[in-house]
């Protein structure tokens, strides 16, 4: 009989019996609830590390149970594999995308089995497989067909080192996020997909999905950034152009000063021609990123124009500025300035020398004044002629009837949302499906001839930048429509394209004839997603709008693809550092250093285990390698094993929340693993010929033990329904302490089984391996994954008797036992009774007695 715990060999057995079973194989089934459980896929990175092994122990925790609650579920798994680091990694390595990525992809899924994941592994894809890619190009012509696809120049962030196209997003303080580098503005031509045609749905949808973190929500309704106001025309004096602007406070239209306009416009362009200071601000422009958090944290600087638009009300002239804080990617590229009452506008005139109107004023008598900044606040109206002593709310009206009465405006809805932009000029990742025709224009690639495959056997070196620009056999086209030669376009799609969709063809992996089939519709929408919350507005917004796409084009019937979203915590840990003579920081790995910690466990003092100098400490951060606080996660599997890891995961904090990472957690879970393992082990033989005995009568004390089972079965159920996994294992090391109360007696052993099929049944989700083994071990059965999860017995609860606590002022003074059917008249009597009580009552006077049924008597006097 094995009286140690082997990891390796249970964890081994047990992951052979379900790869050989094939027990995670699934089909559609009318006849049963499906439950749809997906976990973000991953990057090919090389390696995974312990966010990933948290998120895809969320996922595969919230499946087990879910299958034991007798559903049909799906939790497959894959590879977001297109991407800037592969591309990086090649130059690096002398070596092509394709090769380094197949290899990491090859390495992370024997990682990923090395955890026990229950995946349906027939359903796995790989989004740099021709196979997957073809249908996003078929989906990509069919939406050109319907004119949801277009290309114009756009101005965008461009990362002279990476050479290609940023969004906004990955600007971080002017530089490109990989590279470093000093974020410049160019104007190229660019393929977008309209989904500002989709804003309104994608905004409303928010309001009726429950199951997702309101956080997420917000994050989403202010990105599409839905606003109403007025459009309205300042027509430029001297000349046949107008500026069209649009501005959500109307009621401020008699304070504007001046008009900006966007370095790039075209009324910025030509009167720089002849005003070489104009030049040089525009090319310092470019040099800018476009997101609307980098304009509003830069200095304000513009340039005049020399020349004036005419006020839509009062026809008075106003300057016209070009200014850095203005972009032509948003609205018409122009904005009109209100120094008085928009603090921005306010910052400019001041530095400009230009006038500031005071046009609206406080509501109610406080100070207003616009000397010190501007005032924002909404208010009345004054010194604006027709509608002084308007509010705010009426102006808004009143003044848009003004201007379209009159041609020269209108009320209009408008959204911070822009369309997306796909195009990349990088080379690992999905050939766009468009040829260029010198005679016929842009034409799609046809049905017959997709997938455009991506070559990739590649030369790549640091001086790569695209090999697909130099690749003549990739260039070199016939042009479907006219058949005279012609090009292929050389930018791929932006990423985010491959894993917009890959949840749906997840459904039907295998189809070949269409991009989804009708498995798609059992399977979607997906019922629980498990993501990290920095994907909350690009990936999740791109995947609700592509799910809608899908639909629209008659390949869906769902609305949304996720109904429930949870967004789990990241992963800390201690950092440690050491200053070096130039000023930067060497990082230590935590376990390089031998820490000190105060009561409260926090770090007080380390040293490096080497030189045993001090070391400083960082404090708490995401583990990351720039802080060189990661652990790896392959070492502690290797050391402690799979169910450790997973069993301390979700034991240290529940999902949704940090876990902040700690090496004796992890000892005291595989602690708890090797209780477990020695409780039912040592009495295997006991347990096993208690199988067919029925419980008898239970004398107290072991009632008592009972009861507290399925009192923490009753928890743990209930933990389970609300995703709160670290009280569920707490539950069942509460029953573990009960158990191992028991003696060796036939009603103890008769209780040891009960108690032990429990807890096995409890931990099945979180601790697969070991809790297979003993399953099978103990003949419960042939398969814990048939089972079903346990519920607690109403007469196990049923209590005789109940133990209250007694306090007089707070302060615990007696315990009392009473029959469980006493009330609170009964129980405050009873505490009253009681020497001791009375002993500390003595001659004051009794003011009130609180009962808390069943737990709780306190008694206040003075």
């Amino acid at each position: 009989m094995e009286q140690s715990y082997d990891s390796a060999r249970i964890e081994r057995e047990a992951q052979e019996y379900w790869r050989s079973n094939q027990s995670f194989r699934v089909t559609e089934d009318p006849a049963r609830k499906k439950f749809y459980c997906l976990s973000m896929f991953p990057y090919p990175s090389g390696r995974l590390h312990m966010g990933h092994v948290r998120n895809y122990t969320i996922g595969d925790v919230i499946a087990r149970y879910q299958r034991m609650l007798g559903k049909n579920v799906l939790q497959p798994m894959g590879w977001d594999a297109f991407g800037l680091p592969a591309e990086n990694a090649a130059m690096k390595n002398r070596t092509a995308p394709a090769a380094w990525t197949r290899a990491n992809i090859e390495y992370m899924r024997e990682q990923l089995k090395r955890l026990g994941f229950a995946y349906d592994w027939a359903r796995e894809l790989a989004t740099c497989d021709p196979d997957y890619y073809k249908w996003e190009q078929w989906l990509f012509t069919e939406l050109y067909r319907r004119g949801m696809v277009y290309r114009k120049h756009a101005v965008v962030n461009w990362d002279p080192v990476d050479q290609t196209v940023l969004a906004n997003e990955q600007v971080i303080d002017g530089r490109g996020w990989r590279s470093g580098a000093l974020v410049e503005r160019r104007e190229i031509p660019q393929w977008f997909i309209k989904i500002t045609a989709y804003a309104d749905e994608l905004l409303d949808e928010l309001d009726r999905m429950q199951g997702w973190p309101e956080q997420v929500c917000v994050m989403q309704r202010n990105w599409i950034g839905r606003s109403y106001g007025v459009e309205m025309d300042f027509p430029v004096e001297g000349s046949d152009d107008s500026l069209t602007v649009y501005t959500t406070r109307p009621d401020t239209v008699m304070g504007v000063t001046y008009v900006a306009v966007a370095a790039e416009h075209p009324l910025a362009l030509r009167a720089a021609a002849d005003n070489p200071g104009l030049q040089a601000f525009i090319e310092e422009c470019r040099q800018g990123g476009t997101s609307e958090a980098e304009l509003e944290t830069a200095e304000k600087k513009g340039w005049p124009l020399q020349i004036s638009a005419l006020h839509p009300i009062t026809g008075e002239t106003v300057p016209v500025f070009a200014a850095n804080f203005v972009l032509m990617g948003y609205g018409s590229g122009a904005v009109m300035a209100v120094p008085g009452h928009d603090q921005r506008d306010w910052e400019f005139a001041e530095r400009y020398g230009i006038e500031k109107k005071q046009v609206i004023i406080a509501s109610h008598d406080r100070e207003c004044g616009i000397e010190q900044g501007a005032f924002t606040d909404s208010g009345v109206l004054t010194n604006s002629a027709m509608f002084d002593g308007l509010t705010s709310a009426q102006a808004f009206d009143a003044v848009a009837a003004y201007l379209e009465a009159r041609g020269r405006g209108r009320k209009t809805t408008n959204y911070r949302l822009r369309d997306w932009g796909v195009s990349r000029q990088r080379y690992w990742g999905t050939p766009i499906p468009m040829i260029h025709c010198p005679h016929c224009g842009v034409v799609p690639v046809p049905e017959d001839d997709l997938p455009v495959r991506l070559p990739e056997d590649v030369a790549f070196d640091e001086s790569t930048i695209n090999p697909l620009k130099a690749d003549s056999d990739f260039i070199h086209a016939i042009c479907p429509a006219c058949g005279g030669p012609a090009e292929r376009e050389t930018d791929t799609f932006d990423t985010f394209m491959e894993s917009s969709w890959y949840y749906a063809r997840y459904a039907c992996p295998d189809a070949e004839s269409a991009m989804l089939d009708q498995r798609a519709d059992y399977w979607l929408p997906v019922d629980h997603y498990i993501g990290g919350i920095e994907h909350a507005i690009l990936h999740l917004l791109y995947a609700r709008f592509f799910h809608k796409l899908l639909r629209d084009v008659g390949l869906l019937r769902s609305d949304e693809p996720f109904m429930r979203l949870l967004t789990q915590g990241m992963v800390v840990a201690d950092t440690f550092y050491r200053q070096t003579p130039d000023g930067k920081r060497h990082w230590y790995n935590p376990l390089e250093v031998d820490v000190e910690r105060d009561e409260k466990g926090r770090p007080a003092a380390a040293r490096h285990r080497e030189d045993h100098q001090p070391v400083a400490i960082g404090g708490v951060e995401k583990m990351s390698k720039s802080k060189n606080n990661g652990v790896d996660p392959q070492a502690l599997i290797e050391h402690f094993g799979a169910d450790t890891v997973r069993l301390y995961t979700m034991f240290t904090a529940p999902p949704d929340q940090s876990l902040e990472w700690s090496d004796e957690g992890v000892e005291g879970s595989h602690r708890f693993l090797k209780r477990l393992w020695s409780l039912a082990v040592g009495h295997q033989e006991a347990v096993l010929q208690s199988a067919n005995t029925a419980l008898a009568d239970l004398d107290a004390p072991r009632k008592e033990i009972r009861r507290e089972i399925h009192e923490a079965l009753k928890q743990a159920v209930f933990d389970y329904e609300r995703q709160q996994f670290n009280t569920v294992v707490s539950a069942c090391m509460k029953i573990v302490n009960n158990l191992y109360k028991l003696g060796q007696g036939g009603a103890d052993q008769v209780l040891l089984r009960e108690g032990l099929g429990i807890v096995l049944r409890l931990l099945a989700p979180i601790t697969p391996h070991v809790a297979h083994d003993l399953w099978r071990r103990l003949d419960f059965g042939a398969d814990i994954l048939e089972s079903s999860l346990p519920q607690p017995d109403p007469d196990a609860l049923r209590q005789d008797e109940v133990r209250y606590v007694v306090q007089v002022n707070g302060k615990v003074r007696a315990r009392i036992v009473l029959g469980a059917d006493a009330d609170r008249l009964q129980a405050e009597q009873a505490a009253l009774s009681d020497e001791n009580v009375r002993r500390f009552i003595g001659e004051l006077a009794v003011r009130k007695v609180i009962v808390v049924p069943g737990k709780l008597v306190n008694v206040v006097v003075s």
